[in-house]
């Protein structure tokens, strides 16, 4: 018996097998929309601050603040967050208040993300605020959604609605909000390893008033220092120097502020531990 040699047809390819599309990504939460840009700028400060954060477990944290300032009394605030993962919702938040109290709840599939909050119901007084936001991923790139804010109280009734978008690329991110009570849009660029640079627009119709902030992050590894600082439409101006000091977890941050337009200056310093 011979051997034999099976030819395939001529013009017939061999099948590939067919491509898995990757998933899409979860878009996150609605007030993280922005935090990219945010994160670049830094925090306001004024007179001196003590934050000692504490993780108790894996569901309870709390955190002490000593604040003292010319501008005020000094004041002691603790707080208390319990993050549970058995509740009405696989995220969920819940902070304990004095005056005020509000539940949050919040579910996360595999490509989007809604959240409901609500604020001071009162069955008697016929009076709530409700919080409702929806972000759906339509690419890997592209996040659309909105916000949806209703509020009652005896005599008085309304809602705003307010959509989003936001479009990322490899070292950049762009994100935009418009809704009848503004616009909050909002540019990061990621330069290198080092350097980070975040513009942002805000407008308000209701107090007819316009923003236009600039603000750079600037990264120093060896130093174990971050240098943040701004400059805004308002003509103020504004850096913030944080030091990390190993191998204790303390960070120490200094930092300075100038409004030109009202001649004011304040300047800040705080420790973290934790």
């Amino acid at each position: 018996m011979g051997n034999t040699l099976g030819l395939a047809p001529m013009g017939a390819l061999p099948r590939r097998s067919p491509r898995r599309e990757e998933p899409l990504p979860n878009p996150g939460s609605f007030d993280e929309l922005h935090r990219l840009c945010k994160d670049v700028f830094p925090t306001q400060m004024e007179g001196v601050k003590l934050v000692v954060n504490k993780v108790l477990s894996s569901h309870f944290q709390v955190a002490h603040t000593v604040h003292m300032s010319a501008l005020g009394l000094p004041g002691y605030h603790l707080h208390a967050v319990y993050a549970g993962d058995s509740q009405l919702s696989p995220s969920e938040t819940q902070q304990a208040k004095f005056l005020t109290w509000q539940f949050d709840g919040e579910y996360r599939g595999d490509d989007y993300t809604a959240t409901l909050t609500l604020g001071n119901p009162d069955l008697i007084g016929e009076s709530v605020i409700m919080v409702a936001h929806f972000l759906q991923s339509l690419t890997h790139r592209l996040v659309l959604g909105g916000e949806l804010v209703y509020h009652r109280r005896p005599g008085e009734e309304g809602a705003i609605l307010t959509l989003a978008g936001k479009y990322s690329a490899l070292h950049w991110e762009a994100t935009l909000n418009v809704g009848s009570g503004g616009a909050h849009a909002s540019y990061y660029h990621r330069a290198n390893e080092q350097v980070q640079v975040g513009v942002e627009f805000e407008a308000n119709t209701r107090l007819q008033d316009t923003t236009f902030s600039f603000g750079y992050h600037l990264t120093l590894p060896q130093a174990n220092m971050v240098f943040r600082g701004l400059v805004d439409s308002n003509w103020c101006v504004g850096a913030v120097l944080e030091k990390k000091m190993p191998p204790l977890p303390v960070t120490l941050a200094l930092g300075a502020f100038l409004n030109h337009w009202r001649n004011r200056f304040h300047c800040g310093f705080s420790i973290t531990v934790g």
